[in-house]
């Protein structure tokens, strides 16, 4: 007779995930929408999720990258306790924990892989038409203070999403990333990827990785109209993703995880944003179009607010004088995405910003809203109009990057 050993049920896991799970359930319903976001509805809106993520093959860089570059890729390390710890060049040394993920928590954990076919499937359980894709594991390649080796990472990931989303690239579209600190290296890496046919580009949100200080060059330094000068030329959009400027785990101890999330991954974000609405960028490169992608929208009207107000005020300081307000700026150049916030969903018609929000579900991020994004939507959009839920579910982000909409409707069948 076999014995089969099976691993143990987490019965607190189970339930912790029950628990933490039961708000995504939530909802106040539809009646009165002409169209809604139920997955396989007749009268479904277009979703384009302007935010998703690809959990890359372990072995991806190893395999790929130069030799020269090998032993400086991120890795894990076991000490002399036998504590496995992550190593990554631009963070400090972080200890694996076993998390206990169960039910929903574990299966979020376990899809999101490189399978176009098997992502498509996940993508009709939650009734997303295309998504835009950023990386999983690949959001450390930016951690490094120099941006020639995260430049040749990034060339490592873009010829590997390419080859496994070329095919599917109407509907599943990785962005192309690029490592700004080298600016010729960048500048190359935009018109490689652009010819390859890349939709867009994901930029970091400081060209030099860490906290920053005044000598570091950023965006608003003359010296990066070359690289505007090269993204312009593409006609593309770009964006800048959270957690791609600094170590994101700048806290520790209690309440890390959520001092760690607010403050040093979302927060950070806005900083390219304000940098080049604020500094003339956009009246030498009146093409250009960007955006903030999953630090939310709450704060946008805050910050539109904010930059006017030190503009006007603090004139005497502000240098270039602008052809417009900053906050024109942004609502003529900008967008940004966010999963499930209602004070920004809520502030969007006073603002006038309907046509710079995008919607994601952010898959598989356990931040993110699959596979119950129909209830989320329901939950903070059921005060806007029929035209606004279509504009920032979908319509914005296949206008920002490209999508044809005639053919993603087609697909349904």
């Amino acid at each position: 007779m076999t014995t089969v050993e099976t691993a143990p049920v987490d019965i607190e896991a189970i339930e912790l995930s029950k628990k933490f799970n039961a708000h995504r359930y939530v909802t106040p319903g539809h009646e009165g929408w002409p169209r809604v976001a139920t997955p396989g509805a007749p009268n479904k809106y277009l979703m384009v999720s302007a935010d998703c993520h690809v959990s890359e093959p372990p072995n991806l860089w190893v395999e790929r990258i130069d030799e020269k570059y090998r032993h400086r890729l991120s890795r894990i390390e076991v000490d002399a306790n036998g504590v496995k710890w992550s190593v990554v060049e631009g963070y400090k040394p972080s200890k694996i924990r076993d998390l206990r993920m169960q039910g929903e928590d574990k299966e979020r954990a376990e899809v999101g892989k490189s399978d176009p076919e098997n992502r498509l499937k996940d993508h009709a359980r939650d009734g997303i038409d295309a998504e835009i894709i950023f990386p999983n594991r690949g959001l450390q390649m930016w951690a490094t203070p120099d941006p020639v080796f995260a430049n040749a990472q990034c060339r490592v990931y873009n010829d590997w999403a390419w080859e496994v989303f070329g095919d599917y690239y109407d509907r599943m579209s990785p962005l192309a990333c690029v490592a700004t600190g080298d600016m010729q290296g960048a500048i190359d890496e935009i018109t490689r990827t652009a010819k390859l046919g890349f939709r867009g580009f994901s930029l970091p949100c400081k060209p030099t990785w860490g906290p920053g200080t005044p000598d570091d060059i950023n965006y608003n330094n003359p010296e990066y109209d070359r690289l505007w000068a090269a993204i312009q030329d593409t006609g593309l959009p770009f964006t800048f993703h959270v957690s791609t400027g600094k170590d994101p785990r700048g806290t520790k101890g209690n309440g890390g995880a959520i001092i760690n999330y607010v403050i040093h991954s979302l927060a950070p974000t806005a900083e390219p944003i304000v940098t080049i609405c604020s500094s003339g960028v956009l009246d030498r490169f009146p093409g250009l179009k960007f955006g903030s992608i999953e630090a939310g929208i709450g704060w946008v009207p805050w910050m539109l607010r904010a930059m006017d107000e030190a503009y006007e005020h603090h004139h005497f300081w502000a240098f270039p004088k602008l052809k417009m307000l900053p906050s024109e700026y942004f609502k003529q150049h900008c967008f940004a995405s966010f999963q499930e916030d209602p004070p920004g969903v809520d502030l969007m018609r006073s603002y006038d910003l309907s046509a710079n929000f995008l919607w994601a579900n952010d898959y598989p991020h356990h931040e993110g809203s699959w596979p119950h994004s129909a209830q989320a939507i329901e939950r903070t959009m059921g005060h806007l109009s029929d035209d606004e839920r279509a504009n920032i579910l979908g319509l914005n982000a296949a206008k920002v990057f490209g999508f044809d909409i005639e053919k993603l409707k087609a697909y349904r069948g």
